[in-house]
């Protein structure tokens, strides 16, 4: 709700700067995606994790990378989430 509020003050640059990083969820989304058929041990995932929040504090500080944190965070978040399915299984 407080998202239609903000969007409808600011207008649509507002709109259009929140669906300009979809891509930055939707491209780790897939690439992970599709490496959960490859069948990968739990530990290669963790690894993937560890990397994608490494990455990501390197590249808070990189003045022209900051633009592409969200890239690596969705990587770690992605994993995750993928990790947590299948220690449920």
């Amino acid at each position: 709700m407080i998202l239609v509020i903000i969007i409808n003050v600011k207008g649509r640059i507002m709109l259009n700067r929140a669906l300009g990083s979809g891509w930055g969820v939707l491209l780790p989304g897939v690439i992970l995606g599709g490496l959960m058929f490859a069948d990968l041990s739990i530990n290669v995932w963790k690894a993937i994790i560890v990397s994608g929040l490494l990455v990501t504090s390197g590249m808070i500080w990189h003045k022209q990378l900051r633009h592409f944190v969200l890239l690596p965070s969705c990587v770690a978040l992605v994993s995750g989430i993928l990790v947590i399915l299948m220690s449920l299984k």
